[in-house]
């Protein structure tokens, strides 16, 4: 893809560490152009998550790009979420950073998608990074979204891989399985970029070094708020180091020959107590439905990986 033809992307956002580490990706990548943040609770509550996603746009030096606060919690229950421990109670590892100088757009998210797609139709890939209440709430705003937007392609899910917000089920979808089921059934291109490929791409600390090493302004605001995130990992996971979850939605956006992609009929559960948010896919195709969702189901990890470096490292070269 040209710099000269960019995908045209709304992140629909929760930041949070890896959302941040995402949306500094995009920023610098020539093939995507963001039109715009669109933020949701999750990782925190809406206004940090607005926060932190202005200050964002100032670290881009982009503060033309419209930052619209969404949906506070859930469409049909409470939300009961621990992005916070995750994350820490600011979503940026508890350190402290300014408040932003710019404002958010006057807009709620799910009216700046609506009126962002229908005034560019077949142009608008929306990327999802939380929980699916926004787009929930825009496709039920206006249903002809789902003909003019161009893709979904979104961080969420686990088709053949275990949960992280429960034994089943992946923690955006979990947040709110409601949404997500809307998102699923609606009659658009969904991919889902889940736990089964972005488990397949680890961060070391010895990467990290390497992208400190860079000394840029992105690469010293991603080393600083990632140290909280990786102690999570090393504690929960006995990981060294962290999964890659939401730059991988990204990465696909950017360039999709990393991933390989199957599509089936994928359900989201949202009756079961113990599988609530568990995106069922029918792996046989002797379901009750046609297949729906273009599920990654595999990455070129080095290759993600040195993608990512090469962009973050470059980024004001």
């Amino acid at each position: 893809m040209s710099k000269q033809n960019p995908t045209r992307i709304i992140i629909d956002t929760d930041p949070g560490v890896d959302d941040s580490m995402a949306i500094l990706f995009a920023f610098c990548s020539p093939e995507v152009q963001i039109e715009g943040l669109t933020t949701i609770f999750g990782n925190g509550g809406g206004d940090i998550t607005t926060l932190n996603a202005l200050r964002l746009v100032e670290l881009a030096g982009r503060p033309d790009v419209p930052v619209a606060q969404g949906a506070e919690s859930p469409l049909q229950r409470k939300f009961e979420g621990f992005g916070w421990r995750v994350h820490g109670r600011n979503g940026l590892g508890e350190v402290d950073f300014p408040l932003p100088t710019v404002k958010p757009d006057p807009r709620r998210a799910a009216q700046f998608i609506v009126d962002t797609v229908m005034a560019n139709p077949g142009e608008i890939t929306l990327v999802p990074l939380g929980p699916l209440t926004n787009i929930a709430l825009a496709v039920m705003l206006e249903p002809k979204i789902a003909e003019n937007v161009k893709e979904v392609v979104l961080m969420g899910g686990a088709a053949n891989a275990k949960g992280n917000a429960s034994a089943v089920a992946e923690a955006n979808i979990h947040n709110d399985p409601e949404a997500a089921k809307i998102v699923f059934e609606a009659p658009w291109k969904v991919t889902m970029v889940g736990l089964d490929v972005t488990r397949m791409t680890v961060m070391t600390p010895e990467y990290m070094e390497e992208l400190k090493s860079a000394g840029n302004r992105y690469t010293d605001f991603i080393c600083k708020i990632v140290p909280h995130y990786m102690a999570f990992y090393l504690e929960y996971d006995n990981l060294v180091g962290f999964h890659v979850h939401d730059s991988s939605a990204l990465a696909y956006v950017i360039d999709p020959t990393l991933f390989t992609t199957k599509k089936l009929y994928v359900q989201v559960e949202t009756n079961s107590p113990s599988h609530s948010g568990m995106t069922a896919a029918d792996w046989r195709h002797r379901g009750n439905g046609e297949p729906n969702i273009h599920v990654c189901v595999d990455v070129d990890n080095a290759r993600f990986l040195e993608l990512y470096k090469q962009r973050l490292m470059g980024a004001f070269k």
